[in-house]
């Protein structure tokens, strides 16, 4: 027997998990839910939804929602509606999944008191809370995690992280973060975004690089399974008055962070650097080191060392990129489908003609958006409520991302001093 979901939020982001959740094997009812009922009206009269979408279901409001007879209900709206909402519906008895990130607001205490406030009503209530961070289920992660739980890297001893993300996308104006903020303050809640921001910013109040640090820190404490202790953390002002850093305080974050685990990790947080590459390659992505193993931009290199008493090296020369053997044993470099785990073959052939819609019977299902992410996120949730389980990006994980994040940006602000990031485990 399957699980009855509900969906708030039908908007740019949101439409494009709508036919994943509907299509999953396990799902056997859907209920929508947005404030402007034009959008509601794309699905309810898609033939793609009529089997599994309870028109009757479908409401204006998240109070009417919650009310509903559902298990589960996915929150993918505004970022800073986030956490209220998500509390709202644990509140209710039912299982949450947000998107990303747990809340964006100015005030930092602020966001660490949401933070608490949803860790315990995970406990009170008994549901569950999961993250949609879509780092986690790209083919790199799913790679180094695989890697890290059979012990290949070894001792893990440094490891980096970055969010490259210029105001201005790329040359060919890929990702346009002022048409990200244009989009995101338009339409019936996006318009109530400069009123609800205004007691902040009077104050001094202002965002940073680090208010949503989710994309650099998730993938390296994910794959490590590890958490951050302390921080020091510098940033970079913007100087041209540039009228879109009026509302932030700095325009790019670098942070240096001691593990649990006791490896050093990096992140980069920018939002005004020349470096963002048509091919992401170094927008959105880590690299982690071991004494053995390690990973950086799609390749596995592994020093052949094996550990018995005093290691001893398998190869005593190891050859340079212009001899003949090259590449040696110990190195690989992969395609993203040879990096990614399987979903299982019934959730493909669903999702295939979501994400696919021109794909022939012949042709391999090919997951999408972010780095292939959301049908993964989609799969990992509705199993785990499905399955009655933790999910993979739990709360008191979400919540220490947001903690590495808010460390950083006080540390930064009093010139690298050493902060202590709090911890929810």
């Amino acid at each position: 027997m399957g699980i009855k979901l509900g969906m708030l939020g039908l908007g740019q982001f949101g439409s494009n998990f709508v036919k994943l959740f509907k299509a999953h094997p396990l799902v056997d009812k859907i209920a929508l839910c947005d404030c402007e009922p034009t959008k509601l009206k794309t699905f309810t009269e898609d033939p793609f939804m009529q089997d599994k979408l309870s028109i009757s279901e479908c409401c204006t409001s998240l109070d009417e929602l919650v009310k509903k007879d559902l298990d589960a209900i996915a929150i993918i709206t505004q970022p800073w509606l986030h956490a209220p909402q998500c509390l709202q519906v644990l509140n209710s008895g039912k299982h949450v999944y947000s998107a990303v990130p747990l809340i964006q607001l100015p005030d930092d205490n602020e966001v660490l008191d949401w933070c608490h406030k949803l860790a315990e009503a995970v406990k009170r209530t008994g549901c569950q809370y999961m993250l949609g961070e879509t780092t986690i289920y790209r083919p790199q992660t799913m790679f180094c995690r695989r890697k890290a739980l059979a012990g290949e890297f070894g001792e893990f001893v440094y490891a980096e992280g970055e969010y490259v993300h210029d105001v201005d996308g790329n040359a060919n104006g890929w990702a346009n973060l002022r048409n990200v903020m244009k989009n995101r303050t338009t339409g019936t809640i996006g318009e109530q975004y400069n009123a609800i921001m205004e007691p902040y910013f009077s104050k001094g109040i202002k965002h940073s690089p680090m208010s949503y640090p989710t994309h650099s820190v998730s993938g390296p404490i994910h794959v490590m399974q590890t958490r951050a202790i302390k921080v020091s953390a510098y940033g970079v002002r913007n100087t041209n008055n540039d009228p879109f850093f009026d509302r932030y305080d700095m325009s790019n974050i670098f942070a240096l962070y001691q593990l649990a685990n006791g490896t050093s990790l990096r992140i980069a947080e920018c939002r005004e650097i020349g470096a963002t590459s048509f091919d992401r390659q170094e927008s959105e992505i880590f690299r982690i080191f071991g004494k053995q193993g390690s990973f950086s931009r799609n390749v596995w290199q592994n020093n052949c060392r094996t550990v018995a008493g005093t290691a001893q090296p398998i190869m005593e020369n190891v050859p340079n990129p212009s001899d003949k053997a090259w590449p040696w044993a110990g190195y690989k470099e992969m395609t993203p489908a040879e990096m990614r785990t399987p979903l299982p073959p019934e959730v493909q052939a669903a999702f295939k003609p979501v994400c696919n819609p021109n794909a022939t019977a012949k042709d391999d299902f090919q997951p999408t958006d972010h780095g292939g992410s959301h049908p993964y996120l989609v799969h990992e949730f509705v199993c785990s409520v499905a399955e009655q389980r933790e999910p993979a990006i739990p709360i008191r994980e979400a919540a220490h991302y947001m903690a590495m994040g808010i460390a950083a940006h006080k540390s930064a602000l009093r010139d690298g001093e050493i902060t202590k990031v709090e911890l929810f485990d």
